[in-house]
């Protein structure tokens, strides 16, 4: 069983999660993950690192509710235990010195990117961060993406907050404006990540992205994670996360990842209608985008 040491609300469905595992954060590094169950019935579900303290060895995950086991994860309480938290799994990021770095962060994906922005700038690097989000009520991480970053970028869709647009607006005018960029990390939603790879395609500079696909076991055994690099099969729990942007069949990708949405729609709204779980009232009002408020 693994301790939680907090587990609160950060934004509209976002919870930051602090979990007591040792011996996983001593060996885990920037851009691997790990698999957690909330209870012994739970399934098992992927989740990026958001931060190490190596020495009090916990490890920070940042998650939004977007299905049941999410949902679940918010009623565990600070001094209660998960069923499991593994790792670390994946490859780590590569990190060197190249002179400038960019990491590009949306939605979600402002966390893993920052932990990546950590190593970078510890190789010796100039980090430059762009993050967006739809609204200035959906960022987060601000102050630890500063404490990192030498140039920083905010974006919001709506224009309440930083540049009105999207992240790839930013990275555009930086490479327009001569901005000699040595890698790019790219972590958020699937259509930013393929926008950001098909960008930087025309200015020939590096791009990796994080892929977080469909996932049991997290060791190459099942193969549910399969995705297409290159126009060949890589597994994401063994192979990756990370892999070359400009290699990534994101349509692929994104068929994929939707193979469940009926079951998991299924299994949240039966979770949403049950008396006796401690759902916080946030997420009894839980939507899917495409549903009526």
């Amino acid at each position: 069983m693994i301790k939680v040491i907090e587990n609160l609300q950060i934004g509209p469905m976002v919870w930051k999660m602090l979990v007591e595992v040792p011996r996983l954060v001593a060996k885990a590094k920037a851009g691997q993950f790990v698999i957690l169950r909330v209870n012994d019935k739970g399934e098992r579900i992927p989740m990026s690192i958001a931060g190490l303290d190596k020495d009090k060895g916990l490890l920070t995950i940042i998650y939004q509710v977007v299905g049941k086991t999410t949902a679940l994860m918010t009623t565990v309480q600070p001094g209660e235990e998960i069923s499991d938290c593994v790792g670390p799994l994946g490859l780590p990021s590569h990190v060197e010195k190249w002179g400038t770095a960019c990491v590009v962060g949306g939605g979600i994906g402002i966390a893993p990117v920052y932990p990546i922005a950590q190593a970078y700038k510890e190789a010796g690097n100039k980090v430059i961060t762009i993050v967006g989000a739809r609204n200035k009520g959906l960022l987060f991480y601000e102050d630890e993406h500063k404490s990192v970053a030498d140039d920083y970028y905010p974006c919001t869709d709506d224009g309440s907050y930083g540049h009105h647009g999207f992240v790839s607006d930013v990275l555009k005018k930086l490479l327009d404006d001569g901005e000699k960029i040595g890698m790019i990390m790219a972590i958020g939603p699937v259509p930013m990540m393929k926008v950001v790879a098909n960008l930087t395609k025309d200015y020939n500079v590096p791009t990796w992205v994080s892929l977080n696909p469909l996932m049991i076991d997290g060791t190459g055994m099942c193969g549910g994670c399969r995705v297409s690099i290159g126009g060949e099969t890589k597994f994401a729990c063994v192979d990756g996360p990370d892999f070359d942007g400009h290699m990534v069949d994101f349509d692929l990708l994104t068929s994929r990842l939707g193979a469940y949405k009926n079951q998991e729609r299924k299994a949240m709204k039966k979770l949403l209608e049950d008396p006796k779980c401690r759902l916080t009232k946030a997420v009894k009002e839980f939507k899917y985008p495409d549903e009526k408020a």
